[in-house]
């Protein structure tokens, strides 16, 4: 493994809170919002707001902990660079890995939805011509610079949160004019899951609504005065998100029989198609803007973390490479998008994207862990940083091992495999680092 430079070219700082905020609230408003409602409302009745409202809860202890790690070391690696100095090279290798696989990943599957049926209601196209097509283009914007990148997210961003609020208002349209049903919002648990159980179930799935808040992290190092901007920007992103998905879940348990959220893959169009006066056609045009924004937000976090994760010696040293006017990454842009391009026109990637939340869950055990050993141990953290309470980086572990129990066994299967690799790799790499120091 070549070298890595001592003093590699530092990335600009561009980000204000503001453009972080919007940063962060762009990729956790994904397009799985578009079909989460049914899914959950499958596991946990008509009561949908529920489950969603205990999964911000137990994506905040996370938060909390990447927030305290975030402003004490303020560098683009995130999870990687934060374990390495806990635990060492190896789990900096895994967690990174995890996180490289699940970006990687998620792109491709984005790039192929964005060909899908969604662009079918306008145009019809080869896939592999809008694959490559939408790919390349992410990662043009992705090396013109973070600065225009999150510009561009802002714009996404609000197109994304305005069709939600129309969801919203729509179903509250359809409760006022005495076609809804209020009841079914404390209807609680379905034939094979109890209350509890429904809420767990439901809980697992709403979890995934919320990922997204950690990629933020891989430009921490890009962010202006980030012990004061990440915080308010992390939480108050969450806490909007949150907001907006209770009330989307509510306003579509409310409006539409649970029955057909459960049965419909484009639940929220079941809200328009009930209020009625509202072109079906617009939710096709917001989904496509939601799929290519969250595609350009994972492309950045996984560009970002390849970059950093090189700067700690756990990857080849030329993706630590920038353009020298723009300072981004344009090296570890190119590895990335070229394996979310591989894997999204030479393979079937639904088996892979089925491990997500999984890998995520083991990075973000290890992130809640790490604030607790480096709080403890690391004297090298800014003094000035964000800290949570102890409690909450232990209840953030915690909640990591209560989710992961819940995930099927076919998903574990896969995930070991992908962890196996991670773990071959991770030893590798580490040899290597302890030979040269």
């Amino acid at each position: 493994m070549p070298q890595v430079p001592d003093t590699p070219t530092p990335l600009k700082k561009a980000l204000t809170t503001p453009l972080l905020y919007f940063f962060i609230l762009g990729d956790v408003l994904g397009a799985g919002v578009y079909v989460l409602v049914g899914q959950v409302a499958a596991d946990s009745g008509g009561a949908v707001w529920v489950p969603l409202v205990v999964a911000l809860c137990l994506a905040l202890l996370t938060a909390a902990s990447y927030a305290e790690l975030v402003t004490a070391y303020p560098r683009a690696g995130g999870a990687s660079h934060y374990a390495t100095l806990a635990y060492g090279p190896f789990a900096g290798f895994l967690a990174g890995f995890c996180m490289l696989a699940a970006g990687i990943v998620s792109v491709a599957a984005l790039a192929r939805g964005f060909a899908g049926d969604y662009l079918t209601e306008f145009v019809t196209l080869p896939v592999v011509l809008v694959v490559i097509v939408f790919l390349a283009a992410l990662a043009l914007l992705n090396a013109r610079g973070i600065r225009e990148s999150t510009r561009a997210n802002v714009v996404a961003t609000v197109i994304e949160v305005s069709g939600l609020l129309l969801v919203i208002g729509l179903g509250f349209w359809i409760v006022l004019r005495g076609d809804g049903d209020l009841g079914r919002l404390t209807q609680l648990g379905t034939d094979s899951h109890g209350p509890a159980a429904a809420v767990l179930s439901g809980a697992v799935l709403a979890y995934y609504s919320f990922v997204g808040f950690e990629t933020s992290v891989n430009v921490a190092e890009e962010t202006r005065n980030p012990r004061r901007s990440y915080p308010r920007a992390l939480f108050g992103a969450l806490i909007t998100a949150g907001a907006v998905y209770a009330l989307v879940g509510a306003a579509a348990a409310a409006a539409v029989p649970t029955d057909r959220l459960v049965s419909s893959s484009g639940p929220l169009l079941e809200v328009v198609r009930e209020a009625g006066g509202v072109p079906t056609e617009l939710f096709g045009a917001v989904a496509l803007v939601a799929v290519a924004n969250g595609a350009l937000l994972t492309g950045i976090m996984s560009s970002r973390l390849a970059y950093g994760m090189a700067r700690d010696g756990l990857l080849p040293g030329f993706l630590t490479r920038v353009l020298p006017g723009r300072r981004t990454p344009w090296a570890a842009i190119a590895a990335t998008t070229a394996l979310s391009l591989l894997l999204a026109l030479t393979g079937d990637v639904a088996t892979l994207a089925s491990t997500l939340v999984l890998l995520l869950l083991v990075v973000f055990f290890l992130v809640n862990t790490a604030a607790l050993v480096l709080r403890h141990r690391d004297t090298t953290a800014r003094p000035d940083h964000f800290r949570a309470p102890t409690v909450v980086p232990i209840l953030g572990a915690a909640s990591c091992v209560a989710l992961a129990t819940q995930i099927e066994r076919e998903v574990w299967l896969r995930g070991l495999i992908v962890l196996a690799v991670g773990a071959v790799c991770g030893t590798v790499a580490a040899t290597r680092l302890r030979r040269r120091a």
